[in-house]
């Protein structure tokens, strides 16, 4: 693994596959990052305490030896609630799992990826943590979810967006790219499985993309997939 640099950002690899987590540290490396390997799960609370100065960012397996991810991500929620994490998964069926226990996550990768991916999902992250943290730090192309706030910025705007507006866009930016049918967005939007209709979701999709559009009415970044539903795809 890279050698700390204060001067550059840090990420914390969790990670019980060596071959994985060199593979991601050298591409981190090579895009300005520097970075630690912990492969067991016990091993991740007493190493973040003795930090003087803590990684931004975790990227955190799902299934570790030890303590598992998931209370792991609880855990430093708790404790150190400005560290960004990443969740990674073997299977893409557990995605919808891990959004539903809400625990707090940034972002969730499935495996097998692509180490650029990883890398520009750290990056993407870390800029809207960043500028959730301190709405200055927003870039003129940048849709920020500040999620303690349930509110959205774009071009450091408050969108104004209602709580389900929020909860549907916040679903779809954590997973950027994925393809969501009607019914799984209206499990997220609705956690006491009231019954509504898929004319419900293209309502509220439509008066999201209204709100996003009078700030950058040039970009559609939640993109129709016809016969299926809608994914969130932000603009390079």
């Amino acid at each position: 693994m890279s050698t700390p640099d204060t001067d550059q950002p840090q990420v914390l690899i969790v990670e019980d596959e060596p071959k994985i987590a060199r593979l991601v540290a050298d591409y981190l490396q090579g895009s300005g990052f520097t970075s630690h390997h912990l492969e067991h799960g016990d091993a991740v609370l007493p190493w973040l305490g003795a930090q003087t100065t803590r990684p931004e960012l975790i990227l955190l397996d799902l299934m570790l030896p030890g303590t598992d991810g998931l209370t792991l991500c609880r855990e430093v929620r708790q404790r150190w609630p400005g560290i960004a994490i990443i969740m990674l998964t073997a299977r893409v069926e557990e995605v919808d799992r891990l959004l539903g226990l809400e625990l707090g996550a940034d972002d969730y990768i499935c495996k097998p990826f692509s180490p650029r991916e990883v890398v520009a999902r750290i990056k993407a992250v870390l800029r809207r943590s960043r500028a959730a943290r301190d709405p200055a730090l927003a870039g003129a192309s940048d849709l920020i979810l500040d999620e303690e706030g349930w509110r959205a910025l774009a071009d450091g705007r408050d969108l104004g967006l209602t709580a389900v507006e929020f909860q549907l866009l916040k679903v779809m930016m954590h997973s950027p790219g994925r393809i969501f049918t009607r019914e799984q967005l209206m499990d997220h939007m609705y956690r006491d499985h009231r019954i509504v209709s898929e004319r419900t979701v293209d309502s509220h999709v439509k008066k999201l993309r209204r709100k996003i559009a009078e700030t950058w009415p040039e970009r559609e970044v939640i993109r129709s997939v016809y016969g299926v539903g809608y994914k969130y795809q932000p603009e390079e």
